[in-house]
Order: structure tokens, then sequence, then C-alpha cells
């Protein structure tokens, strides 16, 4: 018996279902301008404050809209700070996302000071705020786009136009099914679906996805209420009853949204709906059903066309038939070309008396723009810090796209070869730059012209300018550079002017440059007094190594320690004599004295010897 419930357990254990290991959407929130972090009501929700994602001003602002985040918080960016700003958001793991960005108001707006700027996410161009989007309570006063990010970062730009200063109550970034929102060719290859609005049919009330206890993989969506297509022409229909197909994956459309509709009547049998767009664009349109009316209880009892702008989109639509049964959610999607300002949606029958629609949704198809190459986005980023870029010129994000906000003093080519853009020219003159040129500026191996004139630039002439293979034309002239021409500028061999004009440059110019001036090249090196070396400037002297000149220079060195050595020596030696004879001169007298008083004793006693003598030489005879 104990056997038995021991293969009991075993059997539970081994058969048991799992606990799912499937993991949350990421999802990132910031309250722009707040110091700390917040939670809205009801849903306590969690925004993240803002901390070290870009520059520009934190103030207390106004919220536009009532489908805006009560947050009382925001940033924004005056033109001061430069054209262009960005919020850069790093470790955004890849994937599939929801991407969206509250505009704020810093104070009550008028015609001269309404914000309108334009919003890129990953360097497209993806919305240009309409005048008098302030004094509308509706989706203007966000934009929404779905995207793959694949960097493992997220760039969300806000460019000025000059009309007002960019503010930005929050941004989104919601991690969803990497095939929500497929739409046949070219899903997922450099484009972005930027979400024009999406209309909750019948509804009495906007809602978000946390509204809607809707699943988190399907991003936090906004429905606006669409209580009807025009007066007279539909009535609400609407049921409890459980929605079969609803919250599936991808899209997890949640249940509520088929829970109601609008149904054509007696008088009106079409129903049409008529929206604003932008011409020329190409839409994504996602049409949603269930058939929810008590009166229809097989397939064929309701079957209608669907029209877009006209043209026949669906033939024969029956909901019944194509979603499975009853209470059972449908979704139709096409891509569609407009031409005009309006896009109209029309639902004519064809068997039965009456149409319905629970939901639509229009997602503009936003061609992405190829980036710059990363290696020159960074080479960049060093030269703006290298030489103390101001504010004014911005230089945030990337500086090629959006084409129409590429970077002040940047010039920019598409390569096709490679499929992104690269950097051909920097015209950065009197701009006021400081600093050195760093050697990272040879990372932007595609420049052909160089003009850093009529700044305060110091240091030497990075040596690694001779590795940019197209260079034509470099400008450094009325700056402060010093030391001598590098040797590598001679290899850059498309090089056809050079203007060194106005430094503090020395040394020999090197022989491959002068030899160029004889082949039409344009070359200045004129207000450079330690230059030599070519016709109009000082003949230079024997040509000496750099470890030639350091030997001269120590040996300069310990000559002139050996001569103030020996002048010390000799100094030293004289002051000895001075000091020697000093003593002398007050010794004479007396030494003189003396020295004749030997001279008498001496002079005496020689007179005594010789008469001595004598008398011993004349002895006998005397004696005789």
């Amino acid at each position: 018996m104990l056997e038995f419930r021991v293969l009991l357990v075993l059997t539970a254990f081994l058969f048991a279902p799992k606990p799912s290991l499937a993991r949350a959407p990421y999802a990132l929130r910031i309250s722009c301008g707040a110091r700390d972090d917040v939670y809205t009501s009801p849903t306590n929700t969690h925004w993240y404050k803002d901390f070290a994602y870009t520059g520009g001003i934190p103030a207390n602002g106004t919220v536009p809209s009532y489908i805006s985040p009560p947050l009382k918080t925001l940033r924004h960016f005056p033109l001061s700070e430069g054209t262009e700003n960005c919020y850069n958001i790093k470790k955004v793991p890849r994937g599939h996302y929801l991407v969206r960005i509250f505009f704020g108001l810093l104070a009550e707006p008028s015609f001269d000071n309404e914000p309108l700027f334009d919003v890129s996410i990953e360097g497209t161009l993806v919305y240009s705020l309409p005048s008098g989007w302030s004094n509308r309570d509706d989706e203007r006063a966000y934009v929404e786009g779905l995207i793959f990010l694949k960097d493992g970062t997220s760039t969300l730009c806000f460019h000025s136009t000059g009309h007002g200063d960019p503010a930005i109550l929050s941004i989104e970034i919601l991690q969803i099914d990497n095939r929500a929102y497929y739409f046949g060719g070219g899903y997922g290859q450099g484009t972005i679906l930027r979400t024009d609005r999406r209309l909750n049919c019948g509804a009495e009330k906007p809602k978000y996805g946390a509204d809607y206890s809707a699943d988190r993989w399907g991003g936090d969506r906004f429905w606006n209420s669409l209580p009807t297509f025009g007066e007279n022409s539909d009535k609400i229909l609407s049921t409890t009853k459980s929605i079969k197909q609803s919250s599936q994956p991808p899209n997890f459309y949640p249940e509520a949204l088929y829970q109601n509709a609008l149904i054509s009547t007696d008088t009106q049998l079409d129903l049409m709906y008529t929206m604003e767009v932008e011409p020329t664009r190409n839409y994504s349109i996602w049409l949603h059903f269930a058939e929810i009316d008590p009166s229809v209880t097989e397939a064929g009892q309701r079957v209608f066309d669907v029209l877009i702008n006209g043209d026949l989109a669906f033939r024969d639509v029956d909901i019944v038939s194509m979603s499975g049964g009853i209470n059972s959610a449908l979704v139709l999607n096409k891509t569609y070309a407009v031409s005009g300002r309006s896009l109209t949606i029309t639902l004519h029958p064809t068997k039965g008396n009456h149409t319905l629609i629970c939901a639509i949704e229009l997602l503009e198809l936003v061609l992405a723009e190829s980036k710059t190459l990363p290696a020159e986005i960074e080479a960049l980023q060093k030269l703006k810090g290298a030489l103390g870029l101001p504010l004014r010129l911005g230089w945030n994000g990337d500086p090629c796209v959006p084409e129409q906000h590429p970077w002040s003093g940047v010039d920019c080519q598409y390569n096709r070869s490679i499929s992104k853009h690269v950097i051909d020219g920097l015209i950065l003159d009197n701009q006021g730059l400081r600093g050195f040129l760093p050697n990272d500026i040879s990372h932007l191996r595609h420049l052909q012209s160089i003009n850093l004139s009529g700044n305060s630039i110091s240091g030497g002439i990075s040596s690694s300018l001779g590795s940019i293979p197209r260079l034509e034309i470099l400008d450094l002239s009325f700056n402060s550079f010093n030391g001598s021409i590098p040797e590598s500028l001679g290899q850059l061999t498309s090089l056809r002017i050079l203007d060194l004009n106005g430094n503090s440059l020395s040394g020999k110019v090197p022989a491959a440059l002068g030899g160029r001036l004889l082949h039409g090249a344009s070359f200045n090196f004129t207000d450079n007094s330690g230059l030599c070396g070519i016709p109009g400037l000082a003949t230079c002297g024997p040509h000496l190594s750099v470890g030639a000149k350091i030997g001269i220079g120590l040996a300069s060195l310990v000559a002139l320690v050996l001569i103030a050595t020996c002048l010390t020596c000799w100094w030293k030696r004289r002051q000895n004599i001075l000091r020697a004879q000093r003593i002398a001169s007050r010794a004479a007298p007396y030494a003189k004295a003396r020295t004749h008083f030997n001279r008498d004793v001496q002079m005496a006693r020689h007179q005594s010897q010789e008469h001595a003598k004598t008398a011993a030489e004349n002895g006998p005879s005397l004696l005789a």
C-alpha cells in the first residue's frame, strides 16, 4: 500500500503541469523631468525618474489632453540648447516595441509660442506637430510607432523648427509580440508603423489596454471611443457574452473591444466613416468584427463588401463564416496607398439589410531611413568633445538622418555599397571652437573636405589626417596649431587645397607637399614664422632627426653646466688669491724691518769671520 502511494506521488510530480516560464515583456516608462519615480492611478503605473538620458531643462508642466498620463513634470529644450535634442536609452533588449511619446506644455500656448517640432524614432522622421494641436483634446497629444530595435538602444529625437520649444511629458517603450501587426511583404524590413488612430466603435469612453485588462504583450494601446459614424446613420450594439478568438497572439486584442459595435439602420444601410489623413502615404488598415447581433444565428445571414475610398478591399465578408461562429473575433488587414487627404471606409451590404463593425485601426507605413556608419558617429562624438562644440550646434542623435535635420556643419552622403550614410564634409569655420584635433578624426574615412578655419584650436596637427584617402580640401588657417607639419600629409594624393595660414607652425615643410606645388595644387603656409623649405619661406638648415635634436639639446645643457662649474671654481680661486694678497699687504712693514735686521746681523757675522781668518793667516809673522 505504501509503495502504491509513493508511485502515485511520483506520477503526480512527473506529469504535473509545469509552471509557465514565459517572461514578462520589457517595459520602460519615463516621467520626463521627474527627480523621483512616480506611480499614477488608477492602475498604479510605474514611471521611472528622468536621469542621464538627455540634456534639456526639467520643469513643471501642463498636461494638454485628458488622454495624457497624469504627470506633473516635463523636460523642454530651448533653442539655445541646439536644434536637435535626443533621449538616448540604453540596454533595451532586442525585439519589437511600441514606442510612445506624450507632449507637454510649459505654459499656456498661443499662436506665437505653441511648440511645433518634428519627432524622429531611430533616425526616421515619424511626426510633425501640426498647428493647433494643443487646442485639440485628442490623439494629437502623442506620437506612437511600432518598431524593431536591434542595437540594444533606442534613440528618440526632437527637432526644433524655431516655433516654440519642444516639451516632452513622458516616454514609453513597451515590448510587443515579434509578429504583431504583420502586414505582409516588407514587414520588419526597415518599416515603422506610426499609429494614426485606434477607434472602438460604439464605445462610450476611451480606454487604454490596462483599462481593458489586456495582455501586456499587446502593448498598452489607447483606443478612442467612436459613439457614431454620423447622425442617424447607425446605432450602438453591445453584449456581455464572451468573445472567442480574442486576446490571441500576435496582436492580443482585448475581448472588450468586440463587445460593442456600430450597426447600420434601416434608413441608411451603408456604414461609412471618413478620416482625415496625410496625402501620398501608405496606410495599414485593420478592421475588427464580431457577430454580436442576437438576430444573426448562422453563416450567410449577414454578408457585405468593404470599400476603401471607393475601391473594393474585401468582397462578401461573412463574419460568422470567416471567424468560426457567433461571438467570435474577426480581423481584416489591408495596405492602401492614399493620394488625397481623406480615407473613407464603406461597408455595403450584399446579403441581409445591415452591416456592423467593432473597431478600426489606421497605421501609417513609414520607410525607415538608413543610419550613419556607427564608427563615423563615434568619431564625430569624439571630435565634439575634443573641440568643445557649443550646445547651439546640437550634434545629438544621428548626424545624417532624418534628412530634414542633419547636424550643423556636417555634410552627408549615402553610400549604396554599405547601405549607410557617411560623412564627406566638415564645415565648422568661425564657430568659436577650442581644444585640439583628436586622432579619431581619421575614422571619418570618407571625408573630402575639412574646414576648421577661424577658430582657436591648439596643439599639433594630427598625423592621422594623412590616412583619410579621399581628402581634397584641408583648411586649418587662423587657429593656434603649433609644432611641425606631419610628413603623413604628403600621402594625401587627392589633396588640392591646403591652407595652414595664420598658425604657429615650425620646421620644414614636407618635401612631398613642396613638390605638389609644381602640379597646380593650392597651398598656403604664410604667417607661420617657424616654417621653412619652400619658395617664399626661410631657408632651412641641415635637417636633423628628432633624436639628433634631442642629443644636441642634452649636449648643450651639459656644456652649460660645465661652463657654469668652471666659472664658479675660477671665481672661488680668484677670491682666495685676493684674500691672501690683502693679508700680505697688512704684514709688509714688520717684515721689512725684520729683513733689514737679519741682513745687518749676517753682515757683522761675516766681517768677524773674515777678520779671524786674516789673523790666522798672518799670525807667525806677527809673532816674529
